[in-house]
């Protein structure tokens, strides 16, 4: 088991070794991985954030999640998704001050995670916290009622602190499916979001789309970060699309630049 479960990770991971000390490392370039809008599309606004854009001119963003929202290596902290997510932010959203924090722990399951929220949103103060959460507990052997009570509480306590939510669900890995099936978790994920007119950001249906859609071969095992980097860039794109359409932000900035 724990072999299987060492397997899993290191394929999650994307990238299982770092890159040599002093290597020279490229900035991340635009990739052809769109997403169709039905995977990003969703009944919920992020009402919050539209409010922050639009008469405080600033976005603060937190971040929560395990291993899959982190790199190694020497560029990882700012080729992971959180820190693409501001940059593409930053580039969209002129005149709007944006930072994302990324909170960030390997291995740590949704309890765990609801038990530091409250220092996180006291020291951020957050209008928006997207929270990656079901590998670990899936990983972990965690029962999805188990799951499925953590994720409300951590929600409540969210929204509760005055911010927006986007859940977003684990990675889609052709090589680890028939060794860990995290449908449940999924299914969990997306019925929190709806009973808290949360959004979701579906990244398991959305690698699945880019690897059946020839974008990336995530089947093909690599001790490359190159794909990783690329698949993180990919990820903050598409985050900044979704965050960008359901709080209604260019609207918002045709109005303010008029």
């Amino acid at each position: 088991m724990k072999l299987v479960i060492a397997t899993i990770l290191a394929t999650l991971a994307l990238a299982p070794i770092a890159l040599a000390d002093g290597a020279a490392v490229a900035a991340p370039q635009p990739e052809q991985c769109d997403v169709p809008e039905s995977l990003l599309a969703s009944d919920a606004d992020l009402a919050r954030v539209t409010n922050a854009v639009k008469t405080k001119h600033r976005l603060d963003i937190s971040v929560v999640g395990s291993g899959s929202s982190a790199l190694a290596g020497p560029d990882g902290i700012r080729s992971a998704y959180p820190a693409r997510l501001e940059d593409v932010l930053k580039q969209r959203l002129v005149g709007t001050e944006v930072k994302v924090t990324a909170h960030v722990q390997a291995k740590e399951i949704t309890a765990t995670m609801v038990s530091g929220l409250s220092k996180i949103l006291a020291d951020d103060k957050p209008v928006l916290v997207i929270w990656q959460a079901g590998t670990a507990d899936a990983l972990n052997g965690v029962a999805p009622e188990d799951f499925h009570a953590s994720l409300d509480e951590g929600v409540d306590s969210i929204q509760a602190a005055g911010a927006d939510v986007i859940l977003m669900n684990m990675q889609y890995s052709p090589r680890t499916e028939s060794m860990l099936d995290v449908s449940a978790f999924a299914d969990v994920m997306r019925l929190v979001a709806q009973a808290h007119d949360a959004l979701l950001f579906d990244r398991l249906a959305i690698m699945h789309y880019w690897n059946d859609a020839g974008a990336f071969d995530l089947y093909t095992a690599t001790k490359k970060y190159d794909m990783a980097r690329r698949v993180h860039d990919c990820i903050g794109r598409a985050l900044a699309s979704q965050i960008i359409n359901a709080a209604h932000l260019d609207a918002v900035r045709m109005q303010t630049t008029r």
